[in-house]
């Protein structure tokens, strides 16, 4: 088993995983560097004195070596359909757990599928998706269930002020639109559906100050597989605002821009979750800066909480599944806004 507070960190110097390293510092966690390109580690290891592995998810000597010793080990390196099974077969190996950052639908499906038993027999962790895709809204839904044991519907709209897209994110949804063969995929009856057909566009009512908003209905991401993982909900629709959509889709949008002293965008967001069954519904809200900036206490606040026992299940498990939702939100409050507060 790995000891101490060393955590490492596969994609360290990628977009999102600059900001799990920065947050693994202000937790008191030593980082170690790891990722494919060996200069790029050196230059973000300059002057930290932090250990640098470079390691290739097609050389798992090199992925043994760069977990040695490590408590933990985040995976921050998209695309995840070609890097979440070698690092999860790197971290049983190491008998340490396992959290991810991957927002591909069909890669959080297959963590699930290959590695759930194989990680309950061993009473070992990952959990993939702690991010602000698939773990925020999980938690969000987690929490305004309460004590409903099943709801027939789960709504998760996400209002951004705008999306400028990682190299990362691009490269993600390529290996995500080749995997589907062009098609779009939705969560209905139970299961993941795939159509060619266009998603519908429809108006969805956030809290103020964003308001009523078009969005694109089924733009569907990593929730339908978090969610469904434990809840017991048949219809899960996540929606994204318009122009975040157009955003994405154009070419000649430029990658997210620092400003701040924290390296965070001006972008702002809000996760809105509404969970209905029979003529009930019940809401939560999440609003704040920068979806990738998030992610960091996000993940940081999960590999904490594996690290001291704060975990309700072992095996591949979201967010919810994993942690107690409410508690967890509350701990985020530094970094989203809440409503109603869990």
């Amino acid at each position: 088993m790995g000891s101490g507070r060393m955590v490492a960190v596969y994609g360290a110097y990628g977009h999102t995983g600059r900001f799990v390293v920065a947050r693994l510092r202000e937790r008191g966690f030593v980082p170690v560097l790891s990722g494919r390109d060996a200069e790029k580690l050196k230059a973000l290891a300059a002057g930290s004195g932090e250990e640098v592995r470079p390691a290739s998810v097609g050389d798992p000597a090199s992925l043994d070596a760069a977990l040695a010793g490590a408590a933990a080990v985040v995976n921050a390196a998209g695309p995840f359909a070609v890097t979440a099974a070698p690092v999860i077969e790197a971290a049983l190996r190491a008998g340490i757990p396992y959290v991810d950052v991957a927002a591909e639908i069909e890669a959080n499906a297959d963590t699930f599928a290959h590695f759930a038993d194989r990680a309950r027999a061993a009473g070992a962790v990952v959990v993939p998706a702690m991010a602000f895709y698939g773990g925020l809204g999980d938690l969000l839904a987690t929490a305004a269930m309460g004590d409903w044991t099943a709801a027939d519907e789960a709504h998760v709209a996400y209002g951004l002020s705008g999306w400028h897209p990682t190299a990362g994110t691009r490269a993600a949804g390529a290996v995500s639109r080749q995997r589907r063969d062009g098609r779009r995929v939705r969560h209905t009856g139970g299961r993941l559906e795939y159509r060619d057909d266009d998603p519908p566009t429809l108006e969805w009512p956030f809290p103020d100050p964003m308001g009523r908003r078009a969005v694109i209905g089924e733009f569907t991401m990593a929730d339908v597989v978090t969610l469904p993982s434990h809840l017991d909900i048949p219809e899960v629709r996540t929606y994204m605002t318009v122009e975040a959509a157009r955003d994405l889709s154009s070419p000649d949008t430029p990658e997210p821009a620092p400003a701040d002293e924290l390296g965070r965008s001006d972008q702002t967001f809000v996760v809105d979750v509404v969970v209905r069954r029979g003529g009930a519904e019940r809401r939560a809200t999440a609003t704040g800066r920068d979806i990738y900036a998030v992610t960091a206490p996000l993940v940081v606040e999960a590999v904490d909480r594996i690290l001291t026992g704060r975990t309700r299940t072992a095996g591949v498990a979201s967010a919810g599944e994993i942690f107690d939702a409410p508690d967890f939100l509350r701990a985020l409050s530094p970094h989203i806004s809440l409503d109603p507060r869990p």
